[in-house]
């Protein structure tokens, strides 16, 4: 594949988005930059500065268990050198007091002025931000301990920007995913696509499943060969009847069910099922 590509996804209310981010950035304390533990780089916003400026982050990695920890870990550590990091698994419960506890020493300074004159700190405001499907409204509902946040398995879920009271010392900014209006490497749009940050549509489905069968292949073949049976990439008509039979994807007259084949590899990975895997490599 090529390095290079020219997709562009950007729906209008991305650009929105943005714009509101920028009207409210003055009531934020911290920004929780959310990211894809399974595409560490792929899932982290670039321009997030020009948003909000000088406030501090703490990055997030959620969906941690999925992921291919010794892969992502090396990111994790370059991204300590800007800030606190924490990793969470989004089917287990999140302690709300530890994010307020972290969030407290990142602020401390803040806080240390205002006591100083004489002010206490209510509760802390934060930015909840990430490209879509990285799990924002699932982390919100983990940390209020209760579904408070609209939350799906797929892009544009969350639709507008709401506070949120996740616990009487933090109040959180929920925020529609945000992606850049070019996706010029095809290995970030790829990845981008098979961990359903971008809709399906903006590629085809077809390549997605196919960029999923090659990146298994080239990094990992047992886990390749353990779900789908498939040793060898040369031929992917192949490999699509493998898969095919094993999962009984079969029409009349014998055919495969290529779509359904196509659906099974994409929403495999969208549903979480293959796990210890790393898209994106340091």
């Amino acid at each position: 594949m090529d390095n290079k590509t020219n997709i562009n996804w950007y729906p209008g209310h991305m650009a929105k988005t943005k714009r509101l981010i920028k009207e409210n950035i003055s009531l934020i304390d911290i920004v929780f930059e959310v990211i894809d533990s399974r595409v560490p780089k792929s899932s982290k916003i670039p321009d997030l500065r020009n948003l909000i400026g000088n406030k501090p982050v703490i990055y997030i990695f959620t969906k941690y268990d999925l992921c291919d920890k010794e892969e992502t870990d090396k990111f994790i550590k370059e991204y300590e050198k800007d800030g606190y990091v924490l990793k969470y698994d989004l089917t287990k419960n999140i302690d709300v007091k530890n994010l307020v506890s972290i969030s407290k020493e990142v602020l401390k300074d803040k806080i240390d002025k205002l006591t100083e004159k004489g002010l206490k700190k209510e509760n802390i405001r934060g930015l909840v931000v990430g490209v879509p499907n990285a799990g924002k409204s699932t982390l919100i509902n983990k940390l209020a301990g209760k579904n408070i946040a609209s939350a799906g398995n797929k892009p544009g879920v969350t639709k507008s920007l709401s506070w949120i009271n996740v616990s009487k010392e933090m109040q959180l900014l929920d925020t529609p995913g945000v992606l850049w209006p070019k996706l010029d490497e095809e290995s970030v749009a790829f990845n981008l696509a098979a961990t359903t940050a971008i809709k399906e549509e903006i590629l085809e489905k077809e390549k997605i499943a196919c960029y999923i069968i090659e990146f298994l292949y080239k990094y990992y073949p047992n886990i390749l060969n353990e779900v789908y049976n498939v040793t060898d990439i040369e031929d992917f008509d192949q490999i699509y009847t493998t898969i095919g039979k094993k999962y009984g994807f079969i029409m009349k007259g014998a055919e495969v069910d290529y779509d359904r084949v196509t659906d099974k590899i994409i929403n495999d990975i969208k549903q979480g099922k293959i796990i210890g895997i790393t898209f994106d490599r340091f």
